[in-house]
């Protein structure tokens, strides 16, 4: 046993969260005892993000924080992962000497080892792998930090896109899928545990397998999953709109337990700022794929994410990408500012858009969503539906989500009238009440007439 304790601050996206899952897994197999909170930690470890400006901020942000502990709570050590360690492993060693140790991507089952060397006093570890190649399969007894009755199952790393703006490739390396057996067997170990949805993510999850030998591909593993039976839902996350084929959009459509909802960001909707953005399909596959998608899937729900700013961009494009998000109507978006990324193609572009422009547009954008969201939330008003309980709140409330919301960007629905026998992880039906914000309210059981 341990006589250092370990305590996780995980930053960035689910993909992060997962391999802060899989490294607090490795240490409780390896008899180190985690922490409640950082705060209580004797070593604490900082998942960093990399990703754009903002992330990288708010990481060093919280290994500066990390750090001070040292000096005013019980904090020995700080160890700093992920992204931004992976990224800039040699300047982040040189000018964060506070810190005790950094360890990359491919060192994620290594954390044990790591956390004994700074136990016996060690310090000044640096075990970052120059190329992130490995792929991760949990650990049977896999810790799920979601905080509900969902998990994230990550199906592959990295990525082969060239996208003009994005660090990533870099960063996590070249598209790499797991196979569909360990993807199965998770699976049935998540649902026997009582999880009851599963989030399938990857930076590209719509070209799972193309790696892979044998005609391996999203719609080949969704029907392995649906065959474990059950209820359950499946949710897809992070798709390309140049990948969403009809025989996939057909498969969402064959299995029950899958949530009829896509997550594909189309970044933009000018053919000039797609075809600089280095964006695969091109304006046709961005044009092309809500219609089909609602055609071949009836009912999908459609969440997005643009990027504005992007250099050479202009008013009359971006005027065509809000007159495209108000015609084409997606059911959730997200926008972000575009950040000027290091060893991007982007980054050394002509014509770069002022930042108070890209801001401006950013919530341009967003109010024409909100619009939009709140006359499709309002709609609902009266309607029934099946939610999945997430967790008691306030006066008597339940906080759950709908096969059309994803976890923690899509907003809650709020249930009244559950009797004593309501808990996390059950199916219950509800009719819509009203709207609160970016939230829903509803009353437990389908009403009639």
């Amino acid at each position: 046993m341990s006589t250092f304790s370990v305590g996780f601050i995980s930053l960035g996206c689910a993909k992060n969260l997962v391999d802060s899952e899989h490294m607090a897994t490795v240490l409780k197999a390896a008899q180190v005892r985690l922490a409640p909170s950082p705060e209580a930690a004797d070593i604490i470890l900082v998942n960093t993000c990399g990703f754009i400006g903002d992330a990288k901020e708010e990481s060093i942000d919280a290994i500066l924080r990390a750090c001070a502990l040292k000096q005013t709570g019980p904090c020995r050590a700080v160890i700093v992962a992920g992204c931004l360690i992976q990224r800039y492993r040699q300047q982040l060693q040189k000018a964060l000497p506070e810190v005790d140790a950094f360890i990359g991507l491919d060192q994620l089952d290594e954390i044990a080892s790591v956390v004994r060397r700074l136990e016996q006093g060690e310090s000044g570890i640096l075990q970052v792998s120059s190329v992130a190649r490995k792929v991760f399969n949990p650990l049977p007894s896999r810790i799920i930090l979601t905080g509900g009755p969902f998990a994230y199952i990550k199906i592959a790393e990295g990525c082969n896109h060239q996208c003009a703006f994005c660090a990533i490739p870099g960063i996590r390396g070249r598209y790499r899928s797991r196979t569909i057996s360990s993807i199965v067997r998770e699976a049935e170990l998540l649902l026997g545990r009582g999880i009851r949805e599963l989030d399938l993510i990857s930076q590209d999850t719509t070209r799972y397998g193309h790696d892979l030998n044998g005609g391996v591909d999203l719609p080949r593993l969704l029907r392995a999953l649906g065959k474990l039976g059950g209820r359950f839902w499946i949710r897809l996350l992070y798709g390309h709109p140049a990948h969403v084929s009809d025989k996939l959009l057909e498969t969402m459509g064959e299995i029950p337990q899958v949530c009829r909802y896509l997550d594909v960001p189309i970044q933009h909707s000018h053919p000039e700022v797609l075809r600089s953005m280095k964006r695969a399909g091109g304006a046709a596959a961005v044009r092309d794929f809500p219609e089909r998608a609602r055609r071949l899937l009836p009912g999908v729900t459609l969440r997005t994410t643009c990027l504005v700013g992007f250099p050479g961009e202009t008013a009359v494009h971006f005027n065509d990408l809000r007159a495209f998000i108000r015609e084409t109507q997606f059911d959730h978006l997200g926008v972000f500012v575009f950040s000027p990324e290091e060893n991007t193609v982007a980054s050394g572009m002509p014509h770069q858009v002022a930042a108070g422009t890209a801001s401006r547009r950013r919530a341009g954008l967003m109010e024409a969503q909100q619009e939009i969201a709140f006359r499709k939330a309002s709609a609902l008003k009266g309607g029934d539906d099946m939610v999945l309980l997430l967790r008691a709140g306030r006066r008597g409330e339940w906080e759950a989500r709908s096969a059309a919301q994803a976890p923690e960007v899509d907003g809650l629905i709020r249930v009244k009238g559950l009797d004593s026998s309501a808990k996390a992880g059950g199916f219950v039906p509800v009719r819509y009440t009203g709207v609160a914000g970016y939230d829903l309210r509803a009353t437990a059981g389908m009403l009639r007439g």
